[in-house]
């Protein structure tokens, strides 16, 4: 996997195939990650993804998207997504565009991720919203 990423991945670091990318250059994987089988990400606007995260199976990440106009709907829109330390995102779950998860938090399985997510916050649903708060 390191030789389409943008720099080698840590000896920490798990990948499940099969992985799909549509570029790989964009995305920074830090140490201790765990990356499940059949995960998806579009990263030409950027993916960072820090140490001690790990992602369920069938996890999609896209930092791109498309304008709601129809003449110009084939441009793409291109938007950081930034996973930080010690995240758990669930099975199937969709991170959108522009979205920071922030440290410690959880995003629940097939929940789908349209606005950054707090610290130490759990958000499940389509569109994920905060259901508690992790204690400690």
């Amino acid at each position: 996997m390191s030789e389409v990423l943008a720099e080698p991945l840590d000896a920490s670091t798990t990948f499940f195939p099969p992985f799909h990318t549509n570029f790989g250059k964009v995305t920074r994987i830090g140490k201790n990650v765990f990356i499940n089988h059949d995960c998806s990400f579009l990263d030409l606007g950027g993916i960072t993804i820090e140490d001690d995260v790990m992602l369920g199976p069938q996890v999609k990440i896209t930092s791109e998207n498309h304008p709601l106009d129809p003449k110009i709907r084939r441009q793409l829109i291109l938007g950081q997504v930034h996973i930080k330390r010690n995240a758990w995102i669930g099975a199937g779950a969709t991170i959108l565009p522009c979205v920071t998860v922030g440290e410690n938090a959880i995003v629940a399985a097939g929940a789908v991720v349209n606005k950054d997510v707090p610290d130490n916050a759990i958000v499940g649903g389509i569109p994920a919203k905060v259901i508690k708060m992790i204690e400690g």
